[in-house]
């Protein structure tokens, strides 16, 4: 009888058993002879756990980003030393901004040529030692399962986030004892009784409170339990920059998002509001205005601030109450509490006008040329399933879909609010992967698409038939709206001269199709849906449309 404490394995199998022991069903990679041992482990446990290989290490980042904003679990990617490490980081930083749970393995090179500038050779601590919560070299292969299950824990506690590990080749082909490995136990901070007594009591004392909404960490149950306490309560929420599907957007008291194009009366709404209470959301600079919708150091609003990670509370704002707790954990001390004000004319009038407020940003605006964004997005909200999937990276276009769609459920967006170009492609096929069955949309401009528009290869590779919308107006829009307000009509740097999309779509095994204008785009989509494959829809739009409120000749106009 075979002694399974006895029997050795290398170093790459136990680091492969380590992710399954911990609940990891997909790994993303770009492969590199630095961690051989690894694929090879992965060839090997194939049954257990998907492999998926990307053509960038940008693009596999993301996708191990977009992995763990849809579980909760961290996205896990593997690359190799030196130029991956480094294609690979721009999807470390995102995870970082977003509050990601992600790990990041990285092929490093033979411990016997380290400190010597080996070939491709960085020191991984001190390149991501300002973006990742831990930055470790696992030297000893005995060491595997405990540092592994290390990072897990660090990924994900707290607010959660990246960490990188680096692996040197040679202890990756090492042999050891194998060893029972256990899943990881996540944890997390619960509030206080009191705290949530003083909470509402501040909230009952309010006459026109307002909740912000933000973070990761959620779950169903806590969404809904949170919409229940709003409802109760009569809170109008408001979701923080690309976090809007925290609750079904259809839901009386959501009032729209605070971030970038924030609607004007929602940002006078947050300012003269006497309460904030703030739940996951860090407060920064885009859910803020630019740090002018509160006071800093002290707000002139009552500030109810609950965060997962202490080191957050009192970072720039000295809030009324700070609750050290995890969103789940809140959501849930507050489901119990029973209706407060429940007559209050005042607080319901309150609530009402934002929600109309709200409601009037969902109509079309007008478009002189190409395309109508704000038309399309309503054909979107009209004909999706709820539990669609819409992705997006950075731009102006982004706006848009910000503005004009309604997210109806929990992990129905996927958008970086690191405003990280390139993320959309990447991340419509990771949630198409893990969810087959749901409908994947991915908006991109055209500069943003061609950040990561190999991966188009990746979902004809793996049979992720996402829709990609390509917004072109041969622009890098956002930047030639600054350029256009700072230095109006000196126009340069910000064109772009554009292959043919439809024809890269096609020469990638894609369906592709391009319209200029709106009422085109129902009949298209619906063509790319039945297609049964990987599909792309270049959308023709106006480049003086510069957002749905702002044009070019605006700007110009305002610098005479």
């Amino acid at each position: 009888m075979i002694n399974k404490e006895n029997i050795k394995k290398s170093g790459g199998q136990i680091l492969v058993d380590a992710l399954i022991a911990n609940g990891t069903k997909t790994i993303y990679c770009v492969p590199g002879e630095s961690f051989l041992p690894v694929i090879d482990a992965l060839y090997l446990s194939r049954e257990k756990i998907q492999t998926v290989v990307c053509r960038h290490e940008s693009g596999a980042g993301n996708m191990a980003e977009a992995y763990g904003k849809l579980t909760g679990e961290p996205g896990v990617f593997f690359v190799t030393r030196g130029p991956g490490a480094t294609n690979g980081s721009i999807a470390v930083h995102t995870a970082r901004q977003d509050s990601t749970p992600m790990i990041l393995f990285i092929g490093q090179v033979e411990r016997a040529t380290l400190g010597r500038e080996a070939w491709q050779e960085i020191d991984y601590k001190k390149m991501f030692g300002d973006i990742a919560k831990w930055v470790d070299q696992i030297d000893d292969v005995k060491r595997l399962p405990e540092m592994i299950s290390r990072a897990y824990s660090i990924a994900t506690s707290g607010r959660p986030g990246p960490v990188v590990l680096a692996l040197p080749e040679d202890m990756l082909s090492e042999l050891t004892d194998s060893v029972d490995l256990k899943r990881y136990q996540p944890s997390g901070a619960a509030p206080l009784d009191a705290d949530i007594a003083t909470a509402v009591q501040l909230i009952a004392n309010s006459k026109n409170p307002i909740m912000i909404l933000g973070g990761s960490g959620w779950d169903t149950a806590s969404s809904d339990q949170i919409s229940g306490f709003a409802e109760r309560l009569n809170l109008p929420i408001a979701c923080a920059f690309r976090r809007q599907d925290i609750v079904d957007n259809q839901h009386v008291n959501y009032v729209g998002e605070a971030g970038l194009g924030m609607n004007p009366k929602l940002t006078k709404r947050i300012s003269e509001a006497d309460l904030i209470l703030c739940v996951g959301a860090r407060l920064g600079e885009t859910t803020t205005n630019g740090y002018t919708l509160l006071n800093i150091p002290r707000p002139t609003q009552k500030l109810i601030h609950v965060h997962a990670d202490p080191l957050e509370l009192g970072k720039i704002y000295q809030a009324q109450l700070s609750i050290n707790a995890t969103p789940k954990n809140f959501a849930a001390a507050v489901s119990s509490i029973e209706a407060l004000n429940s007559g209050n004319t005042e607080r319901i009038s309150c609530l009402a006008s934002a929600r109309e407020d709200y409601l009037e940003t969902l109509n079309p605006v007008a478009s002189a040329e190409g395309a109508n964004l704000s038309e399309i997005m309503k054909s979107l909200r009209e004909m999706l399933p709820a539990d669609s999937i819409i992705t997006n990276g950075a731009g102006n276009y982004t706006l848009w879909v910000q503005r004009f769609y309604q997210y109806r459920g929990l992990r129905t967006q996927l958008a970086p609010t690191s405003g990280t170009m390139g993320y959309g492609l990447p991340a419509a096929i990771a949630a198409k992967l893990l969810y087959p069955s749901r409908t994947a949309v991915c908006f991109a401009g055209d500069g943003c698409f061609l950040m990561t528009g190999q991966e188009l290869a990746t979902a004809v590779q793996y049979g992720a038939n996402i829709i990609v919308i390509v917004v072109n107006n041969n622009m890098y829009g956002s930047i030639r709206m600054h350029q256009e307000r700072h230095y109006p009509g000196n126009v340069w740097a910000t064109s772009l001269n554009n292959p043919h999309f439809v024809d890269l779509a096609k020469s990638y095994g894609a369906y592709a199709e391009s319209i200029s204008d709106a009422k085109d785009f129902e009949a298209a989509f619906k063509r790319a849906l039945a297609s049964n494959k990987p599909a792309l829809i270049e959308v023709l739009t106006d480049p003086n449309a510069l957002t749905p409120r702002l044009t070019v000749q605006d700007l110009r106009g305002a610098s005479v």
